[in-house]
């Protein structure tokens, strides 16, 4: 299997898994409505998601391209 179509599989399956994302639930199990302030889910890694994912991306092609060159 080419280089390319693995690619193209692991980029739809991380497709799939955003779309299947479901919303963060409150860590008390309820519903969240009843206290007196806001608790924010999100951890600092939210932030960057987007940059770690086109880094992860560049890591595999470099790997691949750099190990494939070798082989041949």
């Amino acid at each position: 299997m080419k280089t390319i179509n693995k690619l193209v599989y692991s980029l739809f399956l991380l497709a799939v898994f955003f779309v299947n994302a479901q919303p963060p639930q409150p860590p008390n199990g309820g519903t969240g409505g009843s206290g007196t302030g806001s608790q924010t889910l999100a951890s600092p890694v939210d932030m960057y998601v987007y940059a770690l994912g086109i880094v992860a991306v560049m890591f595999i092609a470099f790997f691949t391209k750099k190990y494939t060159s070798k082989k041949a």
